[in-house]
């Protein structure tokens, strides 16, 4: 391991694909998202802001790295 991989760290946050609890359309949405995210198809709530880390409401099928 190279010395520069100790001195920059990873960041904490993610894209994350979730999947629409009402009507299945599966959306990439931010893990700390600062505003409500709304489902593209049918404006389902999908994610809540909470000061930090977003509390989702959808399931998550995948995280992107």
């Amino acid at each position: 391991m190279s010395e520069w991989n100790k001195l920059i760290p990873k960041p904490r946050s993610t894209f994350v694909r979730v999947k629409c609890p009402k009507c299945g359309n599966e959306q990439l949405i931010f893990s700390h998202a600062v505003n409500t995210v709304t489902c593209n198809v049918c404006s389902a709530v999908l994610a809540e802001p909470s000061g930090g880390k977003a509390k989702l409401k959808g399931d998550v099928q995948a995280v992107l790295e």
